[in-house]
């Protein structure tokens, strides 16, 4: 495809005309090139996929007849409050009287993971190993705290296989108890 076409008189001496000239280009590589770089991204994107995790949030709507107020044991029920600068706050029962803690506790293994752990293991010494009535997590975050922090807990109730958990608003009691361990 690479030829060029340079006819030009015919030698028989009459005026000499300018030789015409076909030139092509060879685009045979750029489309086997562009074919290739679609390809790749074509299989670079759907090979990362994002995850994300399924979560049901109640209605708000405080009009509902079905919204009802449940109340959980206290023995049964851990509580962790995710304060500023990447700080935690858990106990367990209610926020007036508490059945252990107020406890700060950091992310990963040995933080909240730890605690979420040897709460269920505790719920299952009480309550056997029936999983309608295993431990329930209540999660509340701060205005303060990061969404980062939120997700770091919903991937821990995950790696702990922990069913039963709520995102909560958080109460003036419980800021008061964050105000006191300075994570507010």
């Amino acid at each position: 495809m690479a030829e060029l076409n340079t006819g030009g008189g015919d030698g028989k001496g009459k005026k000499v005309r300018s030789k015409k000239q076909d030139a092509g280009v060879d685009l045979t590589a750029m489309v086997d090139l562009a074919f290739l770089l679609i390809t790749f991204f074509m299989l670079t994107t759907s090979l990362s996929k994002p995850q994300s995790m399924n979560l049901a949030m109640p209605d708000k709507d405080p009009d509902k007849k079905d919204n009802v107020e449940l109340t959980v044991p206290d023995d049964r029920s851990l509580t962790i409050l995710i304060g500023k600068d990447n700080k935690i706050l858990w106990f367990k029962g209610q926020p007036g009287s508490p059945l252990e803690g107020p406890t700060a506790a950091g992310f990963g293994k040995e933080g909240i993971r730890k605690v979420i752990l040897d709460q269920i293991e505790k719920v299952k010494g009480i309550y056997g190993a029936d999983p309608k009535k295993g431990l329930i997590v209540v999660i509340k975050p701060t205005e303060k705290s990061k969404y980062k922090n939120l997700v770091d807990i919903l991937d821990e109730m995950a790696i702990t296989s922990v069913p039963t958990y709520a995102i909560v608003d958080i109460t003036p009691e419980e800021l008061k108890m964050l105000d006191k361990e300075g994570m507010n």
